[in-house]
């Protein structure tokens, strides 16, 4: 244990960018991208990564168990946390799931609002209370670490949640999350609700409080706060604020409303701040979701002045428009790192000092990738090298190759390409294909050459870096048989890119597809209920 976590005014960070978080529309990762992303979030310096729902599938139940067993910073270890609803079956798959982890937590959760209770789950409060005290009992069999959810909390009457968290408490839950499931509670109803719950509950005092907000009406940094100045001493909230709908309270956002205001609320956490860029670049990267321009402390544009009057005052003193240093967050990655000459050595040393440890033939393929980037672009930046080794992470699992294109485009004439594919048993399919642009083209070519007919859902493109030799790195999202997900590529050549992004989420929504055909739904035919 820290000494962090005998300071009653620190506050731990719990990220649920691997669960909530993947949970948004068309995010699909495979394990070896979500290891690299807790990789980056216990560099980051969180307190406990919620590393998935491992009831939910066998690829999330690996995903989950690769994670616990990861080779994390033996002095501090994360805790590495398993998300289970109130039954038997959930809770021993998050034990078997986290059983190798250093510090094991399950998080088992059940409704205590009406609106759940009598519309989606057909039960009785009677029958919660009882689900939610044998949840808790079991899970505290299998490990020390329990975290329990009332979910809906903020829906709920007062006196009920405070009768199933204390009956929580009492079987030996750990930590005590209250959920603004739906993201309809204001900052003084959260405030009130949780200074409520310790008034009703005193062995509260004994454990750890907790938030988990939503953002359906843009105050889920804002709740998250409220929840901390009333006691609460576990803030749960994903990169870039991703999740569930709009999504859950923004990792970035509320811990440097900690750091830069701690002389208000007196309440600091252990985030590595300069790291705080680099994961969000990583997590947009790898989920396909970009960061808004103007998003806070990450967004491009967060420390951008446009006004002459700011740009003034900016050169003269940098505090009179800044209440932040860029650096501090780590957005200063736009630097020189590598020449055109570097060798492999230093690409490698290069590549450890950016927190991706790339050894054997992965180092070879990233050397051969940064030669040919090298030749094409002036300058190697980090931001270059960080896209092109979580590139490579996106083959692992990739089902489909995407393999060469040839495209005529000739003005006055409907563009059409020429690609090769290469299928998931190893054959090399050949097709072409003509549409309204050379990308469409490629498009059409693919869904000819694989025999799917995806639907193209987004289409987007970004330049890594600035400048007319940046790395493009494409993103697109595809809808097949009612599933939806998502592919990125990179290359110094957008078609190249887009090609690649597209197999990729070909790959990963028939793997969707097929995984939803076979699945046994484990909520006759619902959604699975979370936090």
């Amino acid at each position: 244990m820290s000494s962090d976590e005998h300071d009653k005014d620190h506050v731990r960070i719990f990220d649920t960018t691997l669960r909530d978080g993947e949970q948004s529309p068309g995010i699909s990762l495979n394990s070896a991208e979500k290891l690299e992303i807790a990789h980056q979030l216990a560099r980051l310096g969180v307190d406990v990564i919620e590393a998935g729902f491992p009831i939910a599938s066998p690829g999330d139940f690996d995903a989950v168990e690769s994670i616990a067993r990861a080779d994390f910073d033996p002095a501090q270890p994360p805790i590495i946390a398993a998300l289970a609803r109130a039954q038997a079956p959930d809770v021993e798959a998050a034990a078997r799931a986290v059983r190798d982890a250093e510090r094991p937590r399950i998080h088992t959760f059940i409704s205590t609002s009406d609106i759940h209770i009598v519309h989606q789950f057909r039960s009785t409060r009677e029958d919660v209370l009882a689900q939610a005290r044998a949840a808790v009992a079991h899970a505290k069999s299998y490990v020390d670490d329990v975290e329990f959810s009332p979910m809906d909390a903020t829906r709920a009457e007062l006196d009920y949640t405070a009768e199933v968290c204390a009956a929580a408490i009492e079987e030996g839950a750990t930590t005590i999350n209250i959920p603004d499931t739906v993201g309809y509670t204001t900052p003084e109803e959260y405030m009130a609700y949780i200074a409520g719950l310790y008034r009703l509950i005193p062995e509260l005092e004994d454990v750890i409080v907790s938030t988990h907000c939503h953002d359906d009406l843009g105050l889920a940094v804002a709740n998250s706060y409220a929840g901390a100045l009333a006691g609460a001493r576990q803030i749960e909230c994903a990169i870039n604020g991703i999740g569930e709908r709009a999504g859950n309270a923004s990792l970035e956002e509320i811990v440097m409303l900690l750091h830069t205001r701690g002389d208000v609320s007196g309440l600091h956490t252990s985030v590595v701040t300069k790291e705080l860029a680099r994961t969000s670049r990583l997590v947009s990267r790898l989920t396909g979701y970009v960061v808004q321009p103007n998003k806070a402390i990450v967004g491009r544009n967060a420390f951008a002045h446009e006004s002459g009057i700011h740009q003034d005052g900016v050169i003269k003193e940098r505090t009179t428009y800044e209440i932040m240093d860029a650096t501090s967050v780590g957005l200063d990655a736009n630097s020189l790192v590598l020449g055109k000459h570097s060798g492999r050595a230093a690409l490698k040393q290069t590549l450890a000092e950016l927190g991706f440890v790339v050894e054997g033939s992965a180092l070879n393929t990233a050397f051969k990738r940064f030669k040919e980037i090298a030749d094409k672009k002036k300058q190697v930046t980090a931001m270059d090298l960080e896209a092109l080794v979580t590139d490579d992470l996106r083959n692992e699992l990739a089902s489909y190759t995407f393999d060469s294109f040839e495209v005529e485009a000739a003005s006055g004439r409907e563009p059409h390409a020429k690609v090769s594919v290469t299928l998931p048993d190893g054959r090399l399919a050949a097709a072409e294909g003509s549409g309204d642009g050379p990308v469409d083209s490629v498009f059409r070519a693919i869904n000819a050459a694989t025999g799917i007919d995806a639907q193209l859902r987004v289409f987007r493109v970004d330049a890594v870096t600035g400048g007319q030799d940046a790395l493009g790195e494409s993103s697109v999202v595809l809808e097949y048989e009612g599933q939806s997900a998502s592919g990125q590529g990179v290359a110094t050549d957008i078609i190249e890119a887009a090609g690649t992004a597209y197999v990729r989420a070909l790959s990963n929504v028939v793997r969707k597809a097929q995984a939803a055909a076979l699945a046994v739904d484990l909520a006759a035919g619902a959604p699975v209920p979370t936090p």
